[in-house]
């Protein structure tokens, strides 16, 4: 340790009381985080990058300092969703320091864990006040079944008005239409459901029959419209 001249002619004073670190929760218990290693929680951080085109959703499950498990969702860029999967093989493993030191390829995530990062030091995770936290793969439960992100996507225009085409029930197929020409209602798809049917051997009609729902007063409608082409 180098100290300068200056320094060096100081005499020495008493710091006083030194009370150490605040106590931060962590999975149900008060800690003193100290090092890396004394990290644990499972938390979620939201990404953007430079030009703000595309968003990154990023959920990690941190024990004992190292991430066990990691979540990437991104939506509005191509590119993205590679630097999503080259993501998936980076993030398990690494310290929460070397991930946020680790270049993600995509800079939505990168940002996505710094954010999270922050979250994580101060103690502000989803499993701050729950005994041992989450175990691994509770990440999963984000996408609930089907095991696919939420996603949801409306387009409008002032002369055409509103168009639904995703949601969280799934990918919409058809808006229902009042006699004023007003939205009432929609029908959907739910894509995970369907190809996990197709998977399982069942003929691809009849899984999308049966992946198929409505919400609303669907059955009232006076006109239904195809909102990607009409």
């Amino acid at each position: 340790m180098n100290y300068s001249k200056e320094v060096l002619e100081m005499c020495t004073v008493a710091k006083g009381p030194n009370h150490g670190v605040a106590p931060i929760p962590q999975e149900g218990r008060w800690t003193k985080v100290r090092e890396v290693k004394d990290i644990s929680g499972l938390t979620h951080g939201i990404g953007w990058c430079a030009p703000q085109q595309g968003a990154c959703k990023l959920t990690v499950n941190v024990k004992e300092g190292i991430i066990q498990e990691a979540l990437i969702e991104t939506i509005g860029c191509s590119g993205m969703t590679h630097s999503a999967a080259m993501a998936s093989e980076i993030l398990p493993g690494k310290t929460i320091l070397e991930a946020l030191n680790t270049d993600l390829v995509c800079d939505a995530i990168n940002t996505a864990m710094r954010e999270l990062f922050l979250q994580i030091t101060y103690g502000r995770t989803q499993t701050a006040f729950s005994e041992d936290g989450l175990p691994i793969g509770a990440g999963l439960e984000d996408l609930g079944k089907g095991l696919r992100s939420q996603i949801g996507t409306m387009y409008g225009t002032l002369d055409k008005g509103p168009r639904y085409l995703e949601l969280a029930e799934g990918y919409v197929t058809r808006i229902a239409l009042d006699e004023n020409n007003e939205i009432i209602g929609y029908q959907f798809v739910h894509l995970g459901k369907m190809m996990e049917m197709i998977s399982k051997g069942i003929e691809a009609n009849q899984a999308l029959q049966s992946a198929t729902g409505q919400y609303g007063r669907y059955d009232e409608a006076v006109k239904v419209i195809d909102p990607r082409h009409e």
